[in-house]
């Protein structure tokens, strides 16, 4: 510390990896020396076929493993095996191996690595002294959450499952609505401490080799202690962290997944976290839901213009009110104008001043409904609207117009089916109201010049961000870009997406 100069950074010191991570040999004594102070191992001895002289080690983490397995499937068919107590311990492992014991799925294991890591995702350890053969028995717990409807994207008319917890019931919800063999499910492990099981989903013959070999280089090249929140994983996949715009697709229905998947991109799927990402992701794909497929496609239609419309309000209301009362109130018709200015009078504050003090209001009231229990949640939320509201109406420190204005942008916001989505358009939206303060509707034209410059300058694994509305490979776009065609007429994958197979349908007679 006292070394550096002034504004100099502290140094990174280095990381280095241990490998293997483990000393020693694969033992039962060296188990009990890794998981040294933890309550959750167990070691026992067992009498193979009853026979006292010829004994095996076992070992578990308790919590990890189901008890009824390692009893029945286990410890049972070793005391009990006459045939065990007549041969030699080698024989006794060969015969194990062949099938004297219940259990699906046994394997032999060498390293100490190997024999840690299978304690603590729930197999336990049979060692055989004399001959030194470890053999492994996966007989985890399969204690989880149920599957229940997602709650942060409600479903209105479709399949009522969402993603859990675990990563292995999540491949199985994939695998019962892609029932293909062509689909691929690859995994790697990232977290040096919480070593968390990272799978990489794609259908093979559809999805563009170069994007899967992109996501896996990303996922290998991730050195970092923990994987515990998305943010961790997003941060590192999205590649350029100079945008509040998503780059990756998250959503916690399989069936959207599921979708994703069928149209060639690539999904990601991270045990711990019920929820699962796609990629490359577009501008319209944080304007579309899986209800979209389910309404005809004149509803349909109807609700992704009204979503693009609701997008324009939220980012360019406030500071379009802002501009014409401030700089160019003779845009605005004489009888409202009239009673903008009348509204005004007892008004002690200036409009910029009143519409970010509005809309960071409105941001507290919501970020506190969200922290807080739903109980409490809701009467804070009613509470803060009466206050913010017709209170401050009511004390002149606000105009009913500026309420007005601010309440219309924060609802036509919520209309994004993507929170992270919606979070970047909030953060634009304070942008645009200085812009407007200072130059009026320059300052708005110039923001959303430059908002259109910062998205065609974003791409998602070499697609470009503003893809279906502009091309990314050199070719002219079939598909809608704001409204949704019929099923029937849709031949042809996205074209952004290069996949190797961009017929997705047969002819519609």
């Amino acid at each position: 510390m006292f070394g550096r100069k002034k504004g100099e950074r502290e140094p990174v010191p280095p990381h280095p990896r241990q490998e293997p991570r483990i000393d020693g040999p694969l033992t039962a004594e060296n188990m009990e020396r890794v998981f040294t102070d933890c309550v959750d191992f167990a070691k026992r001895t067992v009498a193979l076929g009853g026979d006292p002289a010829r004994t095996a080690t076992l070992c578990y983490l308790s919590g990890m493993v189901k008890m009824e397995r390692v009893s029945d499937y286990i410890l049972r068919p070793l005391a009990q095996d006459e045939a065990l107590a007549q041969c030699d311990e080698a024989q006794a492992v060969e015969r194990i191996q062949k099938g004297a014991l219940y259990n699906l799925i046994l394997e032999e294991r060498t390293t100490a690595d190997q024999g840690v890591f299978d304690l603590i995702n729930g197999w336990c350890l049979l060692f055989f002294p004399k001959t030194g053969k470890v053999l492994s028995f996966l007989v985890q717990t399969e204690e989880k959450r149920s599957i229940s409807p997602s709650e942060n994207e409600p479903p209105l008319k479709g399949p009522r499952d969402a993603f859990v917890e675990s990563v292995r019931t999540n491949t199985s919800i994939l695998r019962r609505r892609v029932r293909t063999p062509a689909l691929r499910i690859q995994e790697q492990l990232v977290g040096r401490q919480t070593v968390t099981p990272v799978d990489l989903v794609w259908i093979e013959g559809i999805a563009h080799p170069e994007t899967v070999a992109a996501v896996e280089g990303r996922l290998a090249a991730m050195d970092i202690d923990g994987l515990i929140s998305p943010a961790s994983l997003e941060e590192y996949l999205a590649g350029d962290l100079r945008t509040a715009f998503p780059t990756i697709l998250s959503t916690e229905r399989p069936d959207r997944f599921s979708a994703g998947i069928v149209e060639g991109r690539v999904g990601v799927l991270v045990d711990g976290l019920p929820m699962g990402w796609l990629l490359p992701a577009g501008l319209s794909q944080f304007f579309r839901t899986p209800q979209d497929k389910a309404l005809s496609w004149m509803a349909a239609s109807a609700l992704l213009v009204l979503r693009y419309l609701c997008m324009l309000t939220t980012l360019f209301l406030p500071a379009l009110y802002i501009a014409a009362v401030t700089f160019h109130l003779e845009l605005l018709p004489t009888r409202l104008a009239l009673a903008i200015v009348a509204a005004k009078q007892d008004v002690p504050f200036t409009t910029i001043f009143e519409v970010l003090m509005m809309l960071l209001a409105f941001e507290i009231i919501q970020e506190a409904g969200l922290r807080l229990p739903s109980s409490i949640g809701q009467t804070v939320s009613i509470l803060g609207g009466l206050v913010v509201g017709s209170a401050a109406v009511e004390a002149r420190i606000v105009s009913p117009v500026v309420l007005i204005v601010v309440a219309a942008a924060g609802i036509a916001g919520y209309t994004m089916p993507s929170q992270d989505f919606a979070a970047a358009l909030r953060l634009w939206r304070f942008g645009f109201a200085a812009l407007a303060a200072l130059a009026g509707m320059f300052g708005v034209a110039m923001g959303g010049l430059l908002l259109i410059c910062h998205l065609a300058s974003l791409e998602s694994f070499g697609v470009a961000y503003l893809s279906p509305f502009v091309a990314s490979d050199g070719e002219r776009h079939a598909a809608y870009a704001v409204l949704r065609r019929p099923l029937p007429f849709v031949k042809l994958r996205e074209a952004a997406l290069r996949t190797r197979n961009r017929r997705n349908q047969g002819t519609f007679s």
